[in-house]
This record gives structure tokens, C-alpha cells and sequence, in this order.
């Protein structure tokens, strides 16, 4: 629950103003803007955040202010805001909790003498960058616009693309301290009742100073997930034409200022490994993709547990796939092999991410020379298993869930884990554990990654 300023403006003017000064750092804080000006005869007082209000305007709104005269001031300041600002988002604040809170997330306001209430001018410009395509999720045929961290655009953007007027965006923040802007979008007549009803409650009912993490901090007070299950409870985007059409689908899509992806309920396995390039080709294609996309990530978790239970039980191995069998002499355990491949496939990864751009490739190729021929050379690994972790390297990329590739991960160390101390008991087991994974990972719907209702 954010904490509230309960004190209402009064008549006075030199106790607003007194307030205001001892709730904003006007002296200490350099970007806080404190201004004082004559507008009809009758002292008055500007407060805004330097930085998220342009000069050019602030500059016409004292111009038009200043040149009103004692005998074209209205009575009282809801006619002020008729009559005398040329400006179109205009409101009249009755209380301080509104104010400072429209004068930290970047509007203007203005007390003007023998007025009960505060004039707030959203004249507001956040600092933002172009609508590019995102990096992770592009597609090959759809749009080439994605979310950026300005709320408002974001909004725009479907909006722009669903011009129903059943589609409510609502605005609620959260956090005491941050007090983040959220916005609940759906589709009033397909939405479902319960699902929303639940979600507008839970935001509500948050007790947390604030979001740091942006919508990670969101998704971790929203539902308590629990540690052992790594499943996401939430489907992200950063594309607006996915957030579109699950709103049409009657969906509830969750926008968090300062954040450039929306959070998608509720959620299934399926819709998390779809992405944009399924519906933008004819519907054979696109079932293509699909089954392909999903096979492969089956593979991703199955494969190295697997190749790992036959090598143990070579009996088993059909003479037709008998050229699967490792050859060469082996100087460490295939299950080392397996787990040491598995960290340094990540260490690449992180190691990826902070290599500036321009070294990026030539270094990954010198990575993959280094750890492909010479660790063979050197006897560390066979050349089996550094083709299946490639394998499964190159195949955690076709599927555009950061999370869910981590929670597939997860699940195949386990099962790696438990082949290599058990046998095919062990095997059967991960698998059982898989399984209730998926069935008992419950999301802010109340329904499990199979779509089915748990108590």
C-alpha cells in the first residue's frame, strides 16, 4: 500500500508554499525548480523537476501568465484553468499528495494566491529512445517498432493498434518510496472477470517500498513463487504487436514505467515458446515453426540426459545407432564432461554480454576454436559430447524466453545429475520430476503451464 500526504490545500497561501518547502529539497536539491512570478496582480509560485519540463514551454506559460491583469483573473482556479492556460493537459489538485506526486514524476504546478487549490500542467518530457525493434524477439515480416521506457509511448503503441473503445488502460502505482506507475490493459468485453479482479487486487494490496528491479520486482510481490520451481509465472514481451494481440485474445497485459516489456496473463508452456514469426506467415508455415520450435526445445532438455543413460548401458544401444558410442579413450567421466560444458557454455554467454561489440565476434571465434579443437586434443573432452552441448547451445536460442531457457537448463542438469547416480531409476525419476514441475507450477491465474485449474 503506498503511503499517502493526508493534508488538503488551504486558502492560505503562504502555508501551502510553507509546506511545499519543507516537503521538496528545494535549497538542496539543485534540479528541484522553485519560481516565483506576479500573475494578475497576485503572488504566485511555479514548482517543477528540472529536466523533465522544456524550457520553450515553461517560457510561453509565463509569458500568457504574466500579461493577465487583476481585472481578467477568474474567481477561482477551476476558471483559471478554463480561461487563462494555453496548455491542454490541465488539472486542478485539491490535496498535497496529488501534487508531489505529479511534481516528482515530472508536471508543473502552480499556487497562485487566494486560490484553494493547486494548478498542475502536464507539460512533461521524459527522456526516451527511438521505438527500435528489440534485439532478442525480432521477426522477419511483422513490425519493426518495440517498447522503450516511457510508459505513455508504450500506451500509444497499442493503442495505435486497437482502436476499440473496449480497451481500458487503467493507471495504479506501487512502492512507498518509487511510486512506479503501473498500467493494467484489457479488453473489457473479453477479459476474463475473475483474472482481472485478482490482479487489480493484488496491486493494490502490495506492501513494498519499492521497484527497483522495475517488473522483476512487480512479478517477485505479485506471487511468491517457490525457490525449487524456476518455471516463469509470467510471459514477457518487448513487442507491441504480441502485447495487441493477446489483448485480443482476452488477455491482461501489465506495463511497469521505466520498463520496456509487458507482462502477459496468464500464461501456459505454449505461449511461452511462440513468438512473433508464427503468425506472420501463411498457417502451414507458422504450425511449422511451432511443432519445430518445440521439438527442438524437447531435445535441448532430453538430449545430453539421454546420450549420458546409453553410454552407461550400452546394451541397450540399437545396432543402428551403435555410431553414437564413444570411441575414444575416456580420461574424464562423461558426466564431468557434461557439467564442466554446461558452466563454460555460460561463462561464454556472460563473458558475450561484456565484450564491447566490435571484439564480440572475433573473440566468440577464438572461444569456439580454443574449446572445440584443442580441448579434444588435449583429451578434456570427446568430441561426442562437445557436439551435443553444441547442439544444445545453438538450440536454447530458438526460443526467445530468456527464463524458460534457464528453467530448462535447470531441469537438464537434474536429470544429468540423477542418470549419472542412478541409472535409468534415476532417468524415470527426473522425468516425474519434470512433469510435476510443469503440472504443479501454479501461475497468478490459478492455472498450472498445462492451462488446468489447481485449488
Amino acid at each position: 500500500m503506498v503511503e499517502k500526504i493526508t493534508k488538503t490545500i488551504s486558502s492560505s497561501f503562504e502555508e501551502n508554499i510553507d509546506f511545499m518547502d519543507r516537503i521538496l529539497p528545494v535549497d538542496e536539491s539543485f534540479d528541484i525548480i522553485r519560481r516565483n512570478l506576479e500573475v494578475g496582480g497576485r503572488n504566485a509560485v511555479f514548482y517543477f523537476i528540472d529536466g523533465f519540463v522544456k524550457d520553450e514551454t515553461m517560457l510561453k506559460l509565463m509569458t500568457s501568465f504574466i500579461a493577465l491583469t487583476e481585472k481578467t483573473m477568474p474567481e477561482d482556479a477551476s476558471a483559471f484553468c478554463k480561461k487563462c492556460v494555453p496548455y491542454v493537459e490541465v488539472d486542478v489538485l485539491g490535496n498535497f499528495d496529488q501534487v508531489i506526486r505529479n511534481v516528482l514524476s515530472g508536471a508543473a504546478v502552480l499556487f497562485i494566491e487566494g486560490y484553494a487549490a493547486c494548478i498542475c500542467i502536464d507539460c512533461r518530457t521524459y527522456p526516451a529512445r527511438s521505438v527500435d525493434e528489440p534485439d532478442k524477439d525480432k521477426s522477419m515480416r511483422g513490425s519493426r517498432d518495440g517498447f522503450v521506457e516511457t510508459l505513455v509511448f508504450n500506451t500509444a503503441l497499442m493503442r495505435r493498434r486497437i482502436r476499440d473503445p473496449h480497451l481500458v488502460m487503467e493507471m495504479t502505482e506501487a512502492g512507498q518510496v518509487s511510486r512506479t506507475d503501473i498500467a493494467i490493459c484489457y479488453m473489457q468485453d473479453r477479459v476474463d472477470a475473475e483474472l482481472l479482479k485478482n490482479v487489480k487486487t493484488r496491486i493494490e494490496e502490495l506492501k513494498i517500498q519499492d521497484l527497483r528491479m522495475n517488473q522483476q520486482s512487480l512479478a517477485e510481490a505479485l506471487f511468491k513463487r517457490k525457490w525449487f520451481n524456476p518455471f516463469p509465472k509470467f510471459k514477457y514481451t518487448e513487442r507491441p504487436d504480441t502485447a495487441a494481440a493477446c489483448l485480443l485474445e482476452g488477455k491482461v497485459v501489465i506495463m511497469v514505467d521505466n520498463s520496456p516489456s509487458a507482462m502477459i496473463l496468464p500464461t501456459s508452456i505454449l505461449d511461452m515458446i511462440e513468438e512473433a514469426n508464427d503468425y506472420y506467415f501463411p498457417t502451414l508455415t507458422g504450425i511449422y515453426l511451432k511443432v519445430t520450435r518445440t521439438l527442438i526445445t524437447i531435445a535441448t532438455v532430453f538430449l545430453t540426459p539421454l546420450f549420458l543413460l546409453f553410454m552407461q548401458n550400452l546394451n541397450w544401444l540399437p545396432e543402428v545407432f551403435s555410431f553414437i558410442a564413444v570411441r575414444d579413450v575416456v580420461n574424464i567421466p562423461l558426466i564431468f564432461q557434461l557439467l564442466i560444458l554446461e558452466l563454460s557454455i555460460d561463462g561464454l554467454r556472460l563473458a558475450a554480454m561484456n565484450t564491447p561489440s566490435m571484439l564480440s565476434t572475433p573473440l566468440s571465434v577464438i572461444a569456439g576454436i580454443v574449446m572445440g579443437e584443442f580441448s579434444v586434443q588435449s583429451g578434456w573432452f570427446n568430441s561426442e559430447v562437445m557436439l551435443y552441448m553444441a547442439f544444445v547451445a545453438v538450440a536454447n536460442y530458438t526460443q526467445p524466453n530468456f527464463e524458460l531457457g534457464y528453467a530448462l537448463k535447470f531441469m537438464r542438469l537434474m536429470l544429468l545429475v540423477l542418470t549419472a547416480c542412478f541409472n535409468w531409476i534415476g532417468f524415470l525419476a527426473g522425468c516425474i520430476c519434470i512433469l510435476c514441475f510443469l503440472i504443479f507450477n501454479k501461475t497468478l491465474s490459478g492455472r498450472n503451464y498445462l492451462n488446468v485449474k489447481l485449488n
